[in-house]
């Protein structure tokens, strides 16, 4: 069992910044792939970042070049750096681990980008 728990979210204006912060419980963390993802109001959950225990990272193609997805193994963390926010953006965002096991999520934590 792996559990994650999900912070850094808030309402932030069109522009600005958060950095999304997730923790996993587990001496291994270093083995899973780690993943950000999002769900609006009335649409699926999207893939939006996502690394491998390597470091090997992809993007949705609408945040590239603004978000940027990275882990930190001796704090069992990843963490999703969000830049350049849109309202489109707006949504809440869940980190889920990859594991041998399967796959764990998180609560997830809202991120609302509002004037």
């Amino acid at each position: 069992q792996v559990q994650l728990v999900e912070s850094g979210g808030g309402l932030v204006q069109p522009g600005g910044s958060l950095r999304l912060s997730c923790v996993a419980s587990g001496s291994i963390f270093s083995r899973y792939a780690m993943g950000w993802y999002r769900q609006a109001p009335g649409k699926q959950r999207e893939l939006v970042a996502r690394i491998t225990s390597g470091g090997s990272t992809n993007y949705a193609e609408s945040v590239k070049g603004r978000f940027t997805i990275s882990r930190d193994n001796a704090k069992n963390t990843v963490y999703l750096q969000m830049n350049s926010l849109k309202y489109e953006d707006t949504a809440r965002y869940s980190c889920k681990a990859d594991t041998a096991y399967g796959g764990y999520w998180g609560q997830g934590t809202q991120v609302t980008v509002s004037s």
